[in-house]
């Protein structure tokens, strides 16, 4: 009977050791294929590219008059003949009014420099108050890049020689249409980045299974010969022709 007894706790032990081992070799097992199923993945960053033309120009331009202190009424008048003078220019040269937009003008104080400083109206120092610059900007956006570009190649020229202070800043340059690319680029960026993940799985005589990731990175909009890029993205305004660009980072499983 004590034999019996002696037995059954032996038998018990037993049974628990084995389901132990056999729940243990399970999960080693199991990790084992997880590290391996990690190891045979690929990962790969494919890219896309494409040249496009701009669809928008924006040009600033500006005039001024300077005025003794006394001037203001006669200055303000002056720039008012000055706008309708460029006004009409622009109409000539097929810009409309809705293409135009025309900004209040602004009065800046001409300062005398000495040892004694005061504070102008506008908060900058100033020895004396001499004169007034008065200026006045127009912002010109259309869709029409050719005719913008020839207005602003000539304006110039012409105002001044009209005997205006004419200033004209740098021509930008927009392409309104990228959402309307982004999805054929990141598809082009996906399947080369498959492709390149085919090349170099066969190159070890393995090949590539189904896609396990991919995530997008930030679109570049340069200059057609530009090497510029960044990780918050490149936007090129000086060019009308522009490439565009696009970059996915994908991963493949191996088989």
């Amino acid at each position: 009977m004590e034999k019996n007894n002696l037995k059954n706790p032996l038998i018990g032990l037993a049974v628990i050791l084995g389901l132990s081992l056999i729940v243990a070799t399970f999960v080693v097992a199991n990790a084992f294929y997880k590290v391996k199923a990690l190891s045979n993945v690929i990962s790969v960053t494919g890219s896309a590219e494409k040249v496009v033309t701009s669809d928008t120009a924006k040009w600033s331009s500006s005039f001024s008059r300077i005025v003794g202190t006394s001037g203001l009424k006669d200055g303000s008048a002056q720039l008012a003949n000055d706008l309708q003078l460029v006004k009409t220019y622009f109409a000539d040269k097929g810009i409309t009014d809705k293409e135009m937009t025309v900004n209040p003008v602004s009065v800046t104080s001409n300062c005398q420099s000495s040892s004694d400083i005061i504070w102008d109206k506008d908060g900058q120092k100033c020895s004396r108050v001499i004169g007034y610059t008065l200026s006045q900007s127009i912002l010109i956006e259309s869709a029409d890049v050719e005719k913008v570009t020839k207005l602003a190649q000539e304006a110039s020229n012409v105002l001044i020689g009209k005997g205006l202070v004419f200033n004209s800043q740098n021509i930008e340059y927009y392409f309104n249409k990228l959402a309307d690319v982004r999805v054929e680029m990141v598809s082009e960026a996906t399947k080369n980045a498959q492709l390149r993940a085919k090349q170099i799985a066969e190159s070890t005589g393995a090949a590539i299974g189904n896609l396990q990731a991919a995530s997008l990175g930030v679109f570049q909009v340069a200059a057609p010969n530009s090497t510029d890029v960044s990780d918050y993205g490149v936007y090129d305004t000086a060019s009308i022709q522009k490439k565009v660009s696009a970059t996915v980072r994908a991963s493949f499983v191996l088989k």
